[in-house]
């Protein structure tokens, strides 16, 4: 069987599926080691894989904790710089350090999410096979298809391919940090670190459906849409006994495992579910304090962790940051959205939501209670909200999940 190394950013919204993922290898007979700093073996330990640190030098304790500290802050030009600034530092730091490791333990084949770019090109250099994976939203650029970083709705225009193409120039300048450190690392392992979009030409599978996806013409024959990967170990324990099904609407709200200290933002949104008539659920993550709790809790039934799944059966609809992974839960269950997205890749997710008709998209930095309302009272009245996630359940209920994605790597690395 095959030694598989992970390589990942080291956050729970690319572990947790990943994890799932390793997990159906391992009951298959692999072995499956998660490769990064060694503060993210909190990430994985208890939860059906392995863990090799690297980086003690410039990543030490608490390295982790600093880089979630500033994805969580509020980012301007220069939060932004800053951010992609200290991803490039991981990265430089994995390329520099990964050879060695995967070396030492013995990896036989990779598995790279597709946002660490340092994974494929390690694999290369080693001559390991190597598959992508999409956690999130998937990168592969095509010039018909606005960046997966802006809110741009599909144009399939002349005027918005150049408005694509342009944004995908602002996109190179912002990423120069990125760039500067794998043309370094690509030149002394003598490969191209863009060679096929820098991505595994023998597989990506994603989690995503095509049906969130805007519509394609260039992704590659290896590259595989699927379906959320979940299994029993990944769904979290309720605080307390869940909302009753019956009664006014129930509307659930996650602000994700990096945004749920925003209690501003939940206060807004509970406001518009009082105003719209509905019961809200939140779920913060652990990351609100006492007294905000007690705030929160005269508007809503807050909750520090909720199995999602079993929450979203009872919902009519949700209020999301579009996080990839809570927004593919909602989907799977037929529960229409109100997208609030924060930053990073979440306005683009947001306006694949709307293409789909499966969401109203209420930028964070523009929600108020009244607007909010009105969209979440759109989303529970109209029924074609409900229609167009419904669809897109039932495209992923046909997706196979971490089953379908397991069997395919395999058949890649074979």
């Amino acid at each position: 069987m095959t030694h598989f190394a992970v390589v990942a950013p080291p956050l729970p919204g690319h572990y947790n599926p990943l994890l799932v993922l390793a997990r159906e290898l391992a009951a298959r007979g692999h072995r499956v080691t998660f490769v990064h700093m060694a503060d993210a073996a909190r990430l994985v330990a208890g939860k059906g894989a392995e863990f090799a640190a690297v980086g003690a030098a410039d990543h030490p304790a608490g390295a982790l904790n600093a880089y979630v500290a500033r994805l969580a802050a509020p980012t301007g030009l220069f939060g932004l710089l800053g951010t992609l600034k200290a991803t490039a530092a991981q990265t430089d730091m994995l390329c520099r350090e990964l050879p060695g490791v995967l070396t030492a333990i013995g990896a036989e084949a990779v598995i790279a999410d597709q946002t660490e770019a340092a994974g494929t090109l390690v694999a290369r250099h080693l001559r390991l096979p190597v598959v992508s994976t999409a956690t999130a939203l998937l990168l592969n650029r095509e010039i018909g298809v606005p960046p997966p970083f802006v809110p741009w709705p599909y144009d399939p225009t002349e005027k918005g391919r150049v408005w694509s193409k342009g944004g995908y120039q602002v996109t190179d300048l912002l990423m120069t940090p990125m760039r500067r450190v794998l043309e370094r690392h690509g030149a002394a392992f003598g490969l191209d670190p863009f060679a096929d979009g820098g991505f595994s030409p023998r597989l990506t599978v994603a989690q995503m459906p095509r049906g969130l996806d805007f519509p394609r013409s260039e992704l590659p024959a290896s590259f595989h849409y699927g379906s959320p990967w979940r299994d029993a170990a990944s769904v979290p324990d309720a605080d307390a006994p869940l909302p009753a099904a019956e009664g006014a609407p129930l509307v659930f709200c996650s602000l994700g495992t990096l945004q749920g200290a925003r209690a501003d933002l939940f206060i807004k949104v509970a406001q518009a579910a009082r105003e719209a008539g509905a019961r809200l659920l939140i779920a913060h993550g652990g990351l609100l304090s006492e007294g905000e709790v007690r705030r929160l809790s005269g508007l809503a039934e807050v909750r520090s962790f909720v199995p999602q799944q079993e929450v979203l059966e009872r919902c009519r609809a949700a209020v999301l940051h579009c996080g990839m992974n809570t927004v593919l839960d909602a989907l799977a269950e037929g529960v229409p959205l109100v997208a609030m997205p924060i930053a990073f890749e979440q306005p683009a997710t947001a306006a694949r939501l709307a293409y789909a008709g499966a969401a109203e998209v209420v930028p964070a930095g523009k929600a108020r209670s009244g607007r909010l309302a009105r969209a979440l009272g759109a989303v529970l009245e109209n029924p074609s909200y409900r229609e167009a996630a419904g669809r897109i359940a039932a495209e992923m209920a046909q997706g196979g999940g971490v089953k379908r994605a397991a069997d395919l790597i395999e058949q890649a690395v074979r």
